[in-house]
């Protein structure tokens, strides 16, 4: 159909002839950045020489390794892989000031600025955004942190396991009566990553057509998580009680949860009058639909324990297919619990392109899951494998006009 975007593989993207300056590391702004090469960006990595970005040291899995002998020449992190794709890696030493004026040469025909630095450090190293604006006033320089850049807690340290806890997630997450457990993904990292590549955007629009200049984005992962609490904050704001852990039930929907079946585990969201007396008819109980104990779903809410005991009960008789079957007739929303073999075995991925592969150079194949974004003009592409470190120093260096010996000198003097 006209319109429809089903092809991840365009030529170029809405932001072909951005070019955006990484010099992030680990997940927070690598995800940001990887959406913004998704989208067409040509995005330029900076990586410490040697060692480059921690995650390529974060293993195992890695692609590339050969389980038969051991060798691993080339293997790649599969962690790194995740969020590096459509990204040139061009190594730079920082801590030089010869290292800090190429990365000046390179922001200043840049259009984006993304690090993840420790709050300060950049600033005390003249890399700062007054120093890289007075060298671009176009510049739109992200600044990701634990934090952010003001505040009691602006120089504190922060990982996702710690922002997930104070910022509220891990007290939602887990069962009743149980201990707290972080959602299984770095979720503050990804979800500041999202928020970043969101405010990129919207500040490109605003260079681009309201003949502005550049600026400063500061987005933090606590901030991300607080911002997360969505309606679980205001439900606090509203009865003034912090919520609970509820294990995959709904605090203001049931039956809206994951039971267990013969084999599996299914969960169903009978969010709706009409559906919950589907559900009933699906399992041959009518008689529930009746019953004042569940007659609306304010009741469903106030009896939850007793209702909860009666689907268990029900719903632990059925082997997971069948019982699939069955409410998929009747119009139930249930699906099974998959894991990631499931997942990447599922039609829907197939068709919507949400698992891609990509050659590189020494690793053979490397597999990753698609972009989400879908453009029926300007689609989405994978056009580059997750670089070795410095695979693009002397392409990148040449662009600036560094001739051979120049960069043969830099790397002789260890600069990148």
């Amino acid at each position: 159909m006209v319109g429809e975007a089903r092809d991840p593989d365009g030529s170029s993207g809405p932001l072909e002839g951005i070019t955006v300056v990484d010099a992030s590391q680990v997940l927070v702004g690598p995800f940001c950045t990887m959406q913004l090469g998704d989208l067409g960006a040509d995005v330029i990595k900076i990586e410490r020489p040697g060692t480059g970005d921690q995650t390529r040291g974060w293993y195992p899995p890695r692609f590339g390794t050969d389980e038969t002998d051991g060798e691993d020449d080339g293997a790649v992190s599969a962690y790194y892989a995740s969020v590096n794709r459509n990204k040139r890696s061009v190594t730079l030493n920082l801590k030089t000031e010869d290292g800090r004026e190429i990365l000046r040469e390179l922001v200043a025909d840049a259009d984006v600025f993304v690090e993840n630095f420790r709050v300060g450090t950049l600033e005390e190293w003249g890399l700062g955004y007054e120093d890289l604006r007075a060298v671009n006033d176009d510049l739109i320089y992200c600044s990701l942190s634990g934090y952010g850049e003001w505040g009691p807690y602006a120089e504190k340290p922060a990982y996702d396991l710690i922002m997930q806890a104070e910022g509220g997630l891990m007290s939602i997450t887990g069962e009743e009566g149980r201990e707290p457990v972080r959602v299984g993904v770095a979720i503050a990292d990804i979800g500041a990553g999202m928020y970043a590549a969101q405010s990129i955007l919207a500040s490109l629009f605003h260079r681009e057509f309201r003949d502005a200049g550049g600026q400063k984005i500061d987005v933090s992962l606590f901030d991300g998580q607080v911002a997360w609490m969505s309606y679980m904050a205001t439900n606090y704001f509203a009865s003034g009680e912090p919520p609970e852990r509820m294990g995959s039930k709904h605090p203001t929907i049931a039956p809206y949860q994951a039971f267990p079946t013969r084999n599996s585990y299914v969960v169903v969201a009978a969010a709706s009058e009409k559906l919950w007396r589907n559900l009933c008819r699906a399992l041959e109980r009518e008689d529930l639909v009746d019953d004042d104990r569940f007659r609306t779903n304010a009741d469903r809410v106030a009896n939850r324990d007793e209702l909860e005991g009666l689907l268990r009960s029900e719903l632990v008789e059925y082997e997971i297919d069948p019982l699939l079957e069955r409410l998929e007739a009747y119009d139930v929303p249930a699906r099974k619990v998959h894991d990631m073999a499931d997942v990447f075995s599922h039609p829907q991925v197939e068709a919507r392109g949400m698992q891609r592969e990509v050659d590189h150079p020494t690793a053979g194949t490397i597999e990753m899951p698609g972009s989400p974004m879908h453009l029926s003009e300007t689609p989405t592409t994978v056009r580059r494998h997750p670089p070795n470190l410095g695979e693009h120093s002397a392409d990148v260096l040449g662009e600036l006009g560094y001739s051979e010996r120049e960069i043969e000198a830099l790397q002789e003097d260890d600069i990148i």
